[in-house]
């Protein structure tokens, strides 16, 4: 067995320069919560079991979930979906909402069931997607906006400005409360871009071809990308052009099922929606 003195020396370079046992008083010797663990040796000496230091203790080392979900969180969401969505049919049944407003012939209503089914699958989705977070808020009221617009959309083949307009503006005021909540500011500037960028790009298209889009499809393009755009550059480009593919699926198969024929027209709005979702949806699987 080697001497003490012969155990205790090389451990002068790690606790302050002086023997184990021994500190100089204007020694700082680390404690077991800075990251030395002693052990118990032979001969009463105690050697220190060195293990890596920890970032402002423990907190910081371990794993942080950024967006919890609770099951709590998920049945209020969806029971707020289900009240949404049965507001939403009666607000879609009743249109026009004013004398002035002008509706084309109506076409086939979507019952209100089945709204309420899709509007409480909405929210549920947007609180798995985004959980606790401080954005929530924005995609609850963009999915509540979304299905009024898409039944509305469906039987009058009309965008209604009084309801894209409040939407969009309290998209804008709840992104910039999450930003000032989270700090994201750089988010909240891409987002006001994706919103100018889609509006801008569906505008020029209404321009080259009027009887495909309308002024309510740029519009509508203008809310979906103040979204996309908070999320990223990549869901801006996705939204839209999943927009464009839905609908050229949506008419293969109305056509293959006679339902429509080569002159038949779709409103464009719900295929813009969906496309949103899948983009959003997309964005958190990544």
């Amino acid at each position: 067995m080697l001497p003490r003195s012969d155990v205790q020396a090389p451990l002068a370079d790690v606790v302050g320069g002086h023997p184990v046992g021994e500190p100089d008083r204007g020694t700082r010797v680390l404690r077991h919560d800075q990251g030395v663990q002693p052990v118990l040796r032979a001969g009463s000496s105690v050697l220190p079991e060195v293990r890596p230091l920890l970032c402002e203790g423990d907190r910081r080392a371990r794993p942080l979930l950024q967006r919890p979900v609770s099951a709590l969180v998920v049945v209020l969401c969806g029971v707020v979906g289900l009240v949404a969505g049965l507001l939403v049919a009666r607000a879609a049944a009743s249109l026009p909402w004013t004398a002035s407003t002008e509706t084309p012939p109506p076409g086939p209503s979507v019952p209100a069931p089945v709204v309420m089914a899709v509007a409480a699958l909405l929210f549920v989705l947007a609180a798995l997607r985004f959980g606790i977070s401080a954005e929530l808020p924005a995609y609850l009221v963009l999915a509540a906006a979304g299905v009024l617009l898409a039944v509305v959309d469906l039987r009058h083949r009309l965008l209604p400005n009084r309801v894209v307009g409040p939407a969009s503006l309290a998209g804008a005021l709840l992104l910039t409360g999450a930003a000032a909540v989270d700090g994201r500011w750089d988010d909240l500037g891409r987002a006001g871009l994706g919103a100018v960028v889609l509006f801008a790009v569906f505008l020029l298209l209404a321009l080259i071809s009027p009887s495909a889009l309308g002024m309510g499809d740029v519009k509508l393009a203008g809310l979906l990308g103040l979204h996309l755009g908070w999320l990223s550059w990549h869901a801006v480009l996705l939204g839209a052009a999943a927009g464009f593919v839905v609908q050229a699926v949506l008419s293969l198969v109305l056509l293959a099922a006679r339902r429509i024929d080569l002159r038949g027209e779709l409103p464009f709005g719900p295929a813009m929606l969906a496309g949103a979702v899948l983009a959003i949806g997309a964005g958190g699987l990544s």
